[in-house]
């Protein structure tokens, strides 16, 4: 089969899967369950084939309807697309058999298949189109796809907190759909066309100043999307109320879309950036400041976040170079930190499955209660810190390494961010190791079977084994908003799911040297832009 009739695949087997599982309703929810797996087995498969394609024979291209360019809608498989597929496949198919597993430890089969799955699967649409558009509209329209569905995972359950959360996230997306829209209005005033492959033709021709004016516009709304400083307020207050699958593919996912956008629009749009300096000092403080606020939190989850925020800074450290050494360490760094930032809020949904909270001074002696909760927190924990010979290590190096050998002044100041984030980074999660994993257990640590109380006290379980929680525990993680139970023995889906995506960190390193090497032909890809151009406009 030719690559490129898999192309619409990873978009619309996921839109389809959603409509007949919302059709079913919650009937025959094992073959359900099977669907949404098989599924997301299928974009996985789809989307290797798609990116061994792209690093042989070049960009795969396929325009919707068969209609030419500039009508059409092209969907675009590069090296750097087909990575970010293959990677965003496998995280989300690992995160979904974490959600079915944390489903049946709840013994709740009625929010999952009904509501859960089905958005989980258009949520996954929505990347995918995102990844694969080569026209700015359909990056819009991937956008809103994944958004929509977005609303629907973060608000799950109905409790207090996640509404209260939600009307933040929404407000700031409704925020940056209609900035998107206008610098959308703003592109095709000016050029006429949306194909990506025509505007990196048609802006070059156009006055610097309108030129400017355009990428700013662009870079503001795919800066709140990937919750770069000072735009990332709103993302610690949003992502720790969510259920724990929910928190992991957000952390992991939705910002990486908007740095992939930004990569992108940089790359093949603005080649040659004014906005050097301006986006290495976002970098800088998006770093320092995410990763001061990392080291001042006292709860996982937005400790967590807040580390999110700050490694964003890597990556625009690297678009910010604009040289190949630049480019590809932040590719690389992108797949890696998918992949590890999602395993450490998977880790965490385990933590608080088994210590009843993700309070750091409620925990304590975790490493002697669950020896391999532990070992699947540790990893991926200095895989972020970034301890040789780790992915994190590595990424970490290329991205300093590039900076060195621009030799400018604020390359080296950001070489210095780099070095101190990274050494913060590591105190933040040594903190929690020694916090939640090595002290001795508090004497009010969860017992086996503690009901976590919820806001919808109605929704308590009255099995006479389990206990209500103090009050002013934080709320459970429940798929559903209702209570959960704190189990000795992880549930072994969820736990082989974490160990799965445990592995997958561990593999970049094994195969560091295939990877880099991709990356940095990517970036080659990226930089000289006549590969991905001819290959849509030839069509």
């Amino acid at each position: 089969m030719n690559a490129t009739a898999l192309l619409p695949l990873p978009v619309v087997l996921p839109l389809f899967a959603a409509g007949l599982k919302l059709a079913v309703g919650l009937r025959l929810p094992r073959i359900q369950r099977f669907i949404s797996a098989a599924v997301l087995s299928v974009v996985l498969a789809a989307s290797v084939t798609l990116l061994v394609a792209a690093d042989r024979d070049g960009p795969q291209v396929m325009h919707a309807g068969g209609w030419p360019v500039p009508i059409g809608i092209a969907l675009v498989a590069d090296r750097l697309s087909a990575l970010m597929l293959v990677v965003s496949s496998a995280v989300t198919l690992c995160v979904l058999v974490y959600s079915i597993g944390q489903g049946m430890a709840d013994r709740d089969e009625a929010t999952p298949l009904s509501v859960f799955h089905p958005a989980y699967l258009i949520l996954v649409a929505g990347v995918s189109d995102t990844f694969l558009s080569g026209d700015l509209f359909n990056l819009y329209v991937g956008f809103e796809i994944m958004l929509t569905a977005s609303y629907v995972l973060l608000t799950l359950g109905g409790t207090a907190a996640r509404i209260r959360a939600g009307a933040t996230y929404i407000v700031v997306s409704l925020l940056s759909s209609v900035l998107f829209l206008v610098a959308i209005g703003m592109v095709y005033a000016a050029t006429g066309t949306m194909n990506l492959a025509e505007l990196s033709v048609r802006l070059a021709d156009l006055p610097a100043g309108i030129r400017l004016v355009l990428q700013l516009a662009l870079l503001t709304v795919f800066g709140i999307k990937a919750a770069v400083f000072p735009l990332a307020a709103w993302l610690p207050d949003s992502y720790p109320t969510a259920p724990a699958p929910v928190t992991a593919v957000f952390a992991g996912l939705l910002t990486k879309v908007g740095v992939y956008s930004i990569l992108r629009t940089q790359t093949l749009l603005f080649p040659g950036t004014r906005l050097a300096e301006p986006l290495m000092l976002i970098a800088l403080l998006s770093m320092v400041v995410g990763i001061l606020g990392a080291v001042a939190q006292t709860d996982l989850k937005r400790l967590l976040s807040f580390t999110l925020v700050s490694h964003i800074g890597y990556m625009v450290f690297g678009i910010a170079l604009a040289s190949r050494g630049g480019v590809a360490g932040a590719v690389f760094y992108v797949a890696h930190h998918i992949t590890v930032q999602t395993t450490l809020f998977l880790v965490t949904g385990l933590v608080e499955r088994r210590g009843g909270t993700t309070d750091l001074q409620r925990l304590g002696g975790l490493a002697r209660i669950s020896p391999l909760l532990a070992a699947v927190f540790f990893v991926p924990a200095m895989n972020l810190a970034g301890i040789p010979p780790l992915s994190g290590f590595l990424g970490k190096l290329g991205l300093l390494r590039a900076g060195v050998a621009d030799g400018g002044a604020w390359a080296y100041v950001l070489v210095g961010g780099g070095v101190v984030t990274s050494l913060l980074t590591l105190y933040a999660l040594i903190k929690v190791w020694n916090l939640a994993f090595w002290r001795a257990a508090p004497p009010d640590l969860c017992a086996d079977g503690t009901v976590l109380e919820t806001d919808d006290s109605d929704d308590q379980d009255d099995s006479d084994e389990e206990t209500l929680m103090p009050a002013g525990r934080p709320e459970s993680a429940s798929l559903s908003g209702r209570s959960i139970t704190t189990t000795a023995a992880l549930p072994r889906t969820m736990l082989a799911a974490t160990m799965a995506l445990v592995a997958l960190g561990l593999a970049y390193t094994v195969l560091a040297g295939p990877l880099t090497g991709l990356a940095d032909r990517a970036a080659g890809e990226l930089l000289s832009r006549t590969p991905y151009v001819q290959a849509v406009l030839a069509h």
